[in-house]
């Protein structure tokens, strides 16, 4: 039998993709009141890998990536994940978006990110959010999946990633049942 133990330590990751006018300092004091100082960033950066978001936002689009400085409650990605919808929402302009933001959390070992969209590879985490490991840590370095989104695979963006998981607990402390104390 395995011992229940408390998860691995992380932070608040947020990937934060914008159209050229919109000022990205609009957005984020939203997230930094909800919930706290940014430690590290990286961008902005030329979103050049897919057309996806074109239709809704728009071409010459940029993406700014950032991890949150205090501990982060894994329980609590859906929350998260739906208050940036709101925000979302609240900088949209004749029903289409100007802002993006897909939060998620950085963990020793992976980072994974949220979704309101379904697929094979996302596991229901609750109040309409589904969750994806985007990228494993294994044998020193961040690694892919055929899922993971290009600017995630690129090598700026993972050494940014590498420093961000600096200071991380590299182990979880066992729980006891109150069933046992």
């Amino acid at each position: 039998m395995g011992v229940i133990k408390e998860p691995l330590q992380t932070k608040l990751f947020a990937a934060v993709m914008y159209t050229q006018s919109f000022d990205l300092r609009q957005a984020l004091p939203e997230l930094i009141s909800s919930y706290g100082e940014i430690e590290l960033f990286y961008g902005p950066v030329s979103f050049l890998w897919s057309d996806y978001y074109e239709d809704e936002m728009g071409p010459g689009l940029l993406k700014y990536y950032a991890v949150f400085k205090e501990p982060f409650d894994r329980s609590n990605l859906p929350a998260v994940k739906n208050h940036t919808n709101k925000i979302e929402e609240t900088f949209s302009q004749n029903g289409k978006r100007t802002v993006n933001i897909d939060p998620g959390y950085l963990a020793q070992d992976k980072l994974v990110l949220a979704s309101t969209k379904d697929f094979y590879h996302r596991l229901y985490l609750g109040d309409g959010i589904f969750g994806e490991v985007t990228l494993h840590y294994r044998r020193g370095c961040f690694r892919y999946f055929s899922w993971t989104y290009p600017d995630y695979q690129e090598p700026a963006f993972l050494e940014f990633l590498e420093a961000g998981r600096q200071g991380l607990s590299i182990c979880g402390t066992p729980r006891v049942s109150a069933l046992h104390r």
